[in-house]
């Protein structure tokens, strides 16, 4: 371990959006924490294992889930982003982003227990706070109300309680909305409002059908 965090402070030495870190105390910090990060990491496999019946081998699940490895990168360049190394965390995130598709801003908040199914398009930002035992599907959109500069230091992106699914092509926006817990987001809800716990929301499309019979 201790070859491991030699070459972490190097990396960062080497780095030139690093020339102000503390690198030894930078790659001490993120070391002292990997008992931490790798509780987390088992906790959300389990959710994997828990929540997806196609999820059968763990070892191969492990490997070849994208959700579960944007997760683990999430994991780290998070741990990162909170002592303050810049530009790293985010090559981190962009890196699951491009293999992925999902796109975990670093300095966001997520609890124990995430699991993301499928996962393609998903996006969460930077001041979005997520609870513990979450579930979220494909192209599911935990933004910003606004992109606007002057908003850059205030929280900009919802809360999600614990226990929460999250279904896809939702979106959900504004730093003030919050979803309760134990709530449940149906497939291409827009919502810019809070939401108590215990809510189900759901998206009521109007479906056409028609005679497409050929005419003889």
């Amino acid at each position: 371990m201790e070859q491991f965090e030699l070459e972490l402070e190097q990396l960062l030495s080497k780095s030139k959006a690093c020339q102000s870190c503390n690198h030894s105390e930078v790659a001490h910090k993120f070391f002292e924490r990997i008992p931490q990060l790798y509780e987390l990491m088992c906790w959300d496999a389990d959710a994997l294992m828990d929540g997806d019946p196609a999820a059968q081998n763990k070892e191969k699940s492990y490997v070849l889930i994208p959700g579960f490895f944007a997760i683990c990168i999430f994991r780290m360049a998070n741990e990162l982003h909170r002592l303050g190394v810049p530009l790293i965390p985010r090559i981190l995130t962009e890196h699951a982003h491009s293999k992925t598709g999902i796109d975990i801003h670093p300095g966001a908040t997520i609890g124990h227990h995430l699991h993301i199914d499928h996962g393609t398009g998903l996006v969460i930002g930077e001041t979005c706070t997520i609870g513990n035992y979450v579930k979220l599907y494909q192209g599911v959109t935990l933004g910003a109300l606004s992109v606007d500069k002057v908003f850059s230091n205030v929280k900009r992106h919802p809360t999600i309680g614990d226990h929460v699914i999250i279904y896809s092509g939702a979106t959900i926006l504004g730093g003030e909305t919050h979803i309760g817990h134990h709530s449940v987001i149906g497939g291409n809800v827009w919502l810019t409002s809070s939401v108590e716990p215990y809510t189900t929301v759901y998206h009521q499309a109007t479906s056409k059908f028609i005679d497409s019979k050929p005419i003889i």
